[in-house]
């Protein structure tokens, strides 16, 4: 019997970027040992540092971050056009799909194997003591083809799931062969029924792959899961798992301390907002402590100044708010490793992006940029602040 989940029941702690991407722990060991080749040269392609970041608990599923890598012309390149793109999470999935497959290949390699090996004790001796076995019933065409394509449907199957949602890895337990073959025969038996591939699809959880157990529909965005899977994944994150809209107040782990001022200079004008004047917002924090939300608690960080620059537009008052109510859900910054310092236990921008020059571009983090305003209200709606 289905059920809905409402934004009310939900709550969440995380301070981590959309840099994450959740992926069953078999296809990254597969990765990291078998697979290693295709890790670097994606990486090398891609400009990116590709590592794991967090294991669930029972070695479901675990998060692996994307991050430019040091010291490349390309990494420094990313780092300049900020987050990940989803055509990049996209190729890293295609990557884990691809891996996956291929242990889906060495897996039914092994079976068949052992299906050659000889069972004594069904099989007969002939006159002159070989061995022999009765031969198999003969199968029509038709029987044949109905073989193939249940064989290709559970291939289908086992295919890597690579969660796009989520920054950290649900608690998920590997599914048993019994569990795999149950999906299998459920899903090929509603494709002989005549339903659609949408229709096939929509009856399995998008988590575990299998039917669906104790439907659960989410509120907002629609997208239905097994109730333990969702509730296993909201364990990490209360985000959609398919869409990542958060659900309840995303709460980050920026120091508590620190202040946000709004200042307001009619007399600069920003490249590609002429006729509007400045907002300077100004984040100050005294330097403190780490606690049991920082990576090193006990440890002191220093304190720090950093201002960004808007628009005084109508759209960029509006960012402004959306701004603030992201300082209040202390989602702005974090603690950890500064990326252009090296320096470790500092205070550092999370994943909102600032504009923190008047000038220079991009590639001086300042203005003329068309679209920032349309992106940093993006990252801002990833983390569930809209303007509604």
């Amino acid at each position: 019997m289905g059920s809905q989940v409402s934004s009310e029941e939900m709550s969440v702690r995380a301070g981590q970027g959309n840099d994450e991407v959740l992926v069953s722990q078999a296809v990254w060991d597969y990765l990291a040992a078998a697979g290693r080749r295709w890790l670097l040269e994606f990486e090398d392609k891609q400009g990116l540092s590709v590592g794991i970041v967090r294991r669930g608990e029972r070695g479901g599923c675990c998060a692996v971050r994307l991050q430019p890598a040091e010291g490349s012309h390309r990494g420094r390149a990313r780092m300049m056009e900020g987050p990940i793109s989803p055509a990049t999470r996209k190729a890293f999935i295609d990557l884990c799909r691809c891996a996956r497959k291929e242990m889906t290949k060495m897996e039914g390699a092994q079976k068949r194997k052992r299906s050659l090996l000889p069972c004594v004790g069904g099989l007969e001796l002939d006159g002159e003591g070989n061995l022999l076995s009765p031969p198999p019933p003969p199968q029509s065409r038709r029987s044949q083809r109905q073989q193939q394509q249940r064989s290709r449907r559970s291939s289908d199957m086992e295919a890597c799931l690579v969660l796009p949602a989520p920054h950290e890895a649900p608690t998920l337990q590997p599914r048993t062969e019994a569990e795999v073959t149950s999906a299998t025969v459920a899903f090929a038996t509603a494709a002989d029924a005549g339903l659609s591939k949408e229709e096939t699809i929509s009856s399995c959880c998008p988590i575990c792959m299998g039917e669906m157990v104790d439907r659960t529909t989410l509120e907002k965005c629609g997208h239905t899961f097994c109730r333990s899977c969702l509730d296993q994944a909201f364990l990490v994150k209360r985000a959609c798992p398919v869409c990542r809209l958060v659900y309840g107040q995303l709460i980050g782990n920026q120091p508590a301390n620190g202040t946000m001022m709004v200042e307001r200079d009619p007399d600069v004008e920003l490249p590609g907002h002429e006729g509007y004047g400045c907002i300077c917002v100004i984040y100050s924090f005294p330097p403190g402590l780490q606690v049991e939300e920082h990576p090193n608690p006990g440890v002191r960080y220093p304190g720090t100044d950093r201002v960004a620059y808007l628009p005084d537009s109508p759209e960029g008052n509006r960012v402004l708010g959306l701004l603030r109510r992201a300082f209040e859900q202390r989602l702005i910054f974090t603690i950890g490793t500064s990326m252009t310092t090296g320096m470790h236990n500092v205070i550092t921008w999370n994943d909102i992006h600032h504009k923190t020059s008047v000038w220079g571009g991009p590639r001086c983090f300042g203005y003329p940029d068309p679209t920032y305003l349309v992106r940093v209200t993006e990252e801002l709606r990833e983390k569930g602040i809209t303007a509604d």
